[in-house]
């Protein structure tokens, strides 16, 4: 009997244990936007956005790589660039995603602004089959926000500051910087979208854009400083990398 009653309390210490530990597991929050969390309207819209640019991006691929057998293997190196950069996810838990660096303002320095479209693509897909990063439903959103607002804004942002002939470092931080911030307010456009259900769009938007500054500001000052510190080394070790791919004119490679 005493065995017994002591092997019983021993199960209910157990059951105790377990039903504490499962209460105190909170929600996974998944890399990019998470699965299921847009309605199927909302993500087909996102899809329906993103595909003439992944489509764009195809064709420039095709088009630049019939001139230049080199490029292919460039525009590889650039979506593994971005893969591992976007894979530093740091959990935000009032707005169902995560903050992490985009990366995607480099390869829009080097091979342009459509081709990071469809590298970022590819990164997103092995990211959400393999590493449950993100989701299929949402992909074509996190394309958009990634790809499309990442690499369009850091490209513009970069050739503009060289106008001002402002220096290679200098152009390259604000272009990261940028393009990583406009990632995240395209982000909260898609999320406060997506479920505000009857709810007034702009106090949502809001709620989700002060949830995401916290993490979201240091890490568009740590790509800036990441871009910038890729574009400066190629000037040191490649400049001829640099002037084939039209980041600077021959004789600013002297």
């Amino acid at each position: 009997m005493k065995n017994e009653k002591s092997s019983r309390i021993s199960r209910d210490k157990i059951l105790l244990l377990v039903t504490c530990y499962l209460s105190l597991v909170t929600d996974a929050h998944a890399m990019h936007i998470s699965e299921g969390i847009l309605p199927f309207n909302w993500a087909a819209l996102w899809f329906a956005v993103a595909l003439p640019f992944v489509a764009y991006g195809l064709y420039r691929l095709k088009k630049l790589s019939a001139v230049d057998l080199s490029f292919k293997p460039l525009v590889g190196l650039m979506a593994a660039i971005v893969f591992v950069i976007s894979c530093m996810p740091i959990p935000v838990p009032t707005a169902g995603t995560c903050s992490h660096p985009g990366g995607t303002a480099i390869p829009a320095i080097l091979v342009g602004p459509s081709i990071s479209v469809l590298v970022t693509a590819v990164a997103l897909l092995i990211q959400a089959l393999f590493l449950a990063h993100g989701g299929l439903s949402t992909w074509g959103a996190d394309i958009v926000s990634m790809g499309v607002m990442g690499a369009f804004t850091g490209f513009a942002v970069f050739r503009l500051l060289r106008r001002f002939n402002l220096s290679l470092a200098v152009s390259g931080f604000f272009a990261g910087i940028l393009s990583d911030w406009a990632i995240y307010l395209t982000t909260s456009v898609q999320l406060a979208s997506g479920i505000r259900g009857d709810e007034p769009f702009t106090p949502l938007f809001t709620k989700i854009v002060i949830a995401f500054v916290p993490t979201q500001l240091p890490l568009g000052i740590l790509e800036g400083a990441m871009t910038a510190g890729m574009v400066v080394l190629l000037y040191k070790k490649r400049p001829d990398l640099l002037v084939k791919m039209k980041v600077l004119k021959p004789e600013e490679a002297i």
